[in-house]
C-alpha cells in the first residue's frame, strides 16, 4: 500500500460529525436553510456544565467510584499527590533562598496533574508544557531526576543545558518541556498522526493552560487533529490566570471547552479539582480516541494557588483571602484526603508519617544534588551536530588551552572535569 493510500484512509477512518465539510453550504450539500435571519447568540447558549464525583467536603456527589481505581490506586495517588505538594514547597523556598535559579509550583492542580496521568497507559506519548512534573513523577522519574534537573548537574540527563523545571523523560515516553508557549501542542498531533499512519493502538497527550489556548498553536493543532482525525488528548489546565492576566480578561465566550464544537472535536469540562472526575474522563476520552480514532478535549477547571513562576508576585494582581479560599476550602489534596479518611483508607497518623517520610526522602535527593558538581564546561561542543565540525574542535581546544593556563582563576572544583 501506497504512502499516499496510507493516508487518505488514516485521514478518513473515523466518525465524522454531521457537520463536515460537505454540510457546510457547498455545492451539493445537505446543509439546513432558512428564510429567517437570525444571529447566533452565545449568550442565550446554556453554558457546558462541569463533570464532578466528589465535592468540596469528600463527598461522592454522584455516581460511583469507577472500578479500575481500587482502594490501593487511590492511596498510591494521594501519597504521590502529597509527594509533589511538600516537593513543590522545599524546592519554591530553595529558589528564595538563591539554592536553584527557578522554579515552578504546581500547587492547586495536583488532582488535574496526577489523576489525568494516572488514567493514561506508559505507550501514549505525553507532550507537557512546564506545570506537569507530576506526570514526570507517577511515570517513574526519580527525585533524584528532578533535583539533578532543577541543579543542572552533571547526572541531569539533558546535561544541563535546561532551565530548572524543563524535565525529559524518553524512557518514560515523555517528551521534553520547552519553555516556548504551545508549541508542544501541534508538534502532539503530527506525532499523533504518524502513530496513526504506523496503525499503532496509543493516543498522544498535549497539555497546556488556558492561557497557551490564545496562541495560534493551538487553534491550528486542534483543526489539524479534527480533519486528520488524530487521536489526540488535549488537556487543558484552565487555573483561571495566564501568568497575572485572569481568565475574564482572556476571553468573552464559554471558556476554552466552548472552542471544540467548533473545531469538530469531542469535548468535556471537568473538576479538575475533583481527582475522580479527572480519572474518569480521562478514561473515558482515551477510549473514545482510540475507539474512533479522533480527538478529545478536555478542560479541567481548577486553581493555580502558587505564583505564576518564581518570577512572579501574584500578590499585585490577586487578593490573599482568594488564595486562601482555593488553598483551604477547595483543595484537591484535601478534597481526595478527606474521602480516604471517611472511607478509613487513610488516617491521620498515616499522614503524618508519610510527610516526615516524603521530606526526608525530598531533602535527601536535594542535598545530594547540591554537592553534585556541575557538567564538563566542554559539553558546549557536544551535540551542535552528529558529527563536531572542525570549527567547533578549534573552539574546543581553545577552551581547554585557556582553562589550562587561567583555570585556577575559575571554580573549577564546581565542575565534572572528567
Amino acid at each position: 500500500m501506497s504512502l499516499k493510500v496510507m493516508r487518505h484512509l488514516a485521514r478518513w477512518n473515523c466518525i465524522r460529525p454531521k457537520s463536515s465539510a460537505m454540510a457546510s453550504g457547498v455545492a451539493g450539500s445537505a446543509a439546513v436553510y432558512t428564510d429567517s435571519l437570525e444571529f447566533t447568540n452565545p449568550i442565550s447558549m446554556p453554558q457546558i456544565p462541569t463533570y464532578r464525583v466528589l465535592d468540596r467536603h469528600g463527598s461522592i456527589k454522584k455516581g460511583n467510584v469507577p472500578s479500575s481505581l481500587s482502594a490501593t490506586l487511590l492511596v498510591e495517588i494521594y501519597k504521590k499527590m502529597l509527594l509533589l505538594s511538600k516537593m513543590d514547597k522545599i524546592l519554591l523556598q530553595s529558589q528564595r533562598q538563591g539554592r536553584i535559579s527557578f522554579y515552578m509550583t504546581c500547587s492547586g492542580e495536583e488532582a488535574a496533574v496526577i489523576g489525568s496521568a494516572a488514567a493514561l497507559q506508559e505507550s501514549d506519548t505525553v507532550f507537557t508544557q512546564y506545570r506537569e512534573v507530576g506526570v514526570f513523577l507517577w511515570r517513574g522519574f526519580t527525585l533524584d531526576d528532578v533535583m539533578n534537573q532543577c541543579f543542572s548537574t552533571h547526572k541531569d540527563n539533558t546535561k544541563g543545558r535546561q532551565m530548572p523545571i524543563h524535565y525529559s523523560a524518553r524512557e518514560h515516553n515523555i517528551q521534553c518541556v520547552s519553555s516556548t508557549l504551545a508549541t508542544q501542542v501541534p508538534n502532539a498531533v503530527g506525532y499523533a498522526y504518524s502513530n496513526k499512519l504506523k496503525n499503532k493502538k496509543s493516543v498522544t497527550v498535549a497539555y497546556f493552560g488556558e492561557g497557551a489556548a490564545s496562541e495560534g498553536d493551538v487553534h491550528a493543532a486542534m483543526n489539524m487533529a479534527a480533519v486528520l482525525c488524530c487521536p489526540t488528548l488535549f488537556i487543558c489546565r484552565n487555573n483561571g490566570y495566564a501568568i497575572s492576566t485572569s481568565t475574564k480578561d482572556q476571553y468573552f465566550g464559554d471558556g476554552i471547552a466552548a472552542r471544540g464544537a467548533g473545531y469538530g472535536i469531542r469535548t468535556v469540562r471537568v473538576d479538575g479539582n475533583d481527582l475522580f472526575a479527572v480519572y474518569q474522563a480521562v478514561t473515558a476520552a482515551r477510549e473514545l480516541a482510540l475507539s474512533e480514532s479522533c480527538p478529545v478535549l478536555l478542560e479541567l477547571m481548577t486553581y493555580r494557588v502558587g505564583h505564576h513562576s518564581t518570577s512572579d508576585d501574584s500578590t499585585a494582581y490577586r487578593s490573599i483571602d482568594e488564595v486562601n479560599y482555593w488553598n483551604t476550602r477547595d483543595s484537591p489534596v484535601g478534597r481526595l484526603g478527606h474521602y480516604l479518611v471517611q472511607q478509613k483508607l487513610w488516617s491521620d497518623e498515616e499522614e503524618q508519617s508519610f510527610t516526615k517520610e516524603c521530606r526526608k526522602e525530598i531533602m535527601g535527593a536535594f542535598n545530594q544534588a547540591e554537592n553534585t558538581p556541575k557538567p564538563s564546561p566542554y559539553l558546549v561542543f557536544d551535540d551542535v551536530y552528529d558529527t563536531m565540525t572542525s570549527q567547533l574542535g578549534e573552539q574546543r581546544r581553545s577552551l581547554e588551552e585557556h582553562l589550562e593556563e587561567y583555570g585556577e582563576n575559575y571554580n573549577l572544583d564546581e565542575y565534572d572535569m572528567k
